[in-house]
């Protein structure tokens, strides 16, 4: 029988010259991957970290919130800052206005289905321009002295699956890792991720693949690693209101306490960062997701949603503590 590796001392891969001291990761998700949650989950196992896109306008001009989107604690090492964008000049100045928070690698995305994005040419849009996604990449590359990563999904849509030429494209650029998404952009998060499309990417490229799609369970971690022959595992909605995860402890494993503490913990966190009103409003699209699975998960839901005191909250995950059966009336 083969030794299990020590992950703390050899690393599981290698982004360009990053180790990466585990085999799991939080995806990148706008609203919900935020420094809080992101820090929580690094304590649980996410052994990286990589920053909710942010456009590459906002990173220049610095309007918005994108402060916020790029903002990391020094817990989080190593940690990626992902942008996006489509025109060659303006990405590469907003890589290098992040490169001034002193980032271990950057991460493009080129997947992102939503069409606000993919309308303006942005995101998975570049799926339809592999030639241009390429050159985007080598520019990065040559411009930045730190790793350039980038994030795909298998094509834009059924009929136009070119996820083998991407990859290769990219690799060719230059680009030090790839993660794929194992559905195509009309999906959206759709339908079932195609394991086996992950599994050739893997087989065509040699730098490393992250496998990323439906893994909401620990048994799920163990069969996309062995579905797609990749060690790297992102996981994005199965992460939420189930930081746990990258503990390998599945929902229904952890103690009605331990989850009302963490529900504690983490609107706390949310209060700190972002303000207690902000923070009150962001931290009510996690606490409906940290219910699933409980009997009278939408009574739980739909109070928990609706919250609209620091007060209230507490109480109701109180209540969810000491009396997790008697779901709140309508």
């Amino acid at each position: 029988m083969q030794a299990a590796i020590d992950t703390r001392t050899t690393p599981v891969a290698r982004i360009g010259d990053v180790p990466i001291h585990g085999d799991l990761i939080l995806a990148p998700m706008a609203g919900f991957s935020d420094l809080p949650f992101r820090t929580i989950c690094r304590r649980l196992g996410s052994a990286a970290s990589v920053t909710p896109c942010v456009l590459d306008e906002g990173l220049v001009r610095g309007t918005g919130r994108s402060h916020e989107r790029v903002d990391f604690g020094p817990s989080e090492r190593p940690v990626g800052i992902q942008i996006i964008g489509k025109d060659e000049e303006r990405l590469r100045e907003a890589a290098h206005a992040a490169l001034a928070l002193a980032p271990d690698y950057i991460d493009v995305n080129m997947g992102c289905p939503a069409r606000r994005v993919s309308s303006k040419g942005r995101g998975a849009a570049l799926l339809r321009e592999p030639e241009r996604a390429a050159r985007l990449i080598g520019a990065l590359v040559e411009a930045l002295p730190i790793p350039v990563t980038v994030k795909i999904r298998l094509g834009w849509d059924g009929e136009s699956l070119n996820y083998l030429e991407m990859a290769q494209r990219l690799e060719g650029a230059g680009a030090a890792a790839i993660t794929v998404h194992g559905r195509t952009k009309e999906q959206g998060y759709s339908g079932t991720a195609d394991w086996a499309a992950i599994a050739r990417v893997r087989e065509a490229v040699s730098v490393p693949v992250i496998a990323n799609g439906d893994v909401r369970t620990v048994a799920d971690i163990a069969a996309i690693q062995e579905a797609t022959g990749c060690r790297l595992v992102m996981i994005g909605r199965g992460a939420i209101g189930h930081p746990w995860i990258f503990s390998r402890r599945d929902v229904a494993d952890v103690p009605m306490g331990e989850r009302a503490a963490m529900m504690r913990e983490h609107f706390g966190a949310m209060r700190a960062y972002y303000g207690e009103r902000f923070g009150l409003a962001l931290f009510c699209k996690h606490s409906v997701r940290y219910v699933q699975y409980m009997p009278g998960v939408a009574a739980w839901r739909r109070a928990l949603g609706s919250a609209e005191t620091i007060e209230g909250v507490l109480a109701l995950i109180e209540r969810l503590e000491v009396h997790p059966e008697d779901p709140p009336a309508p």
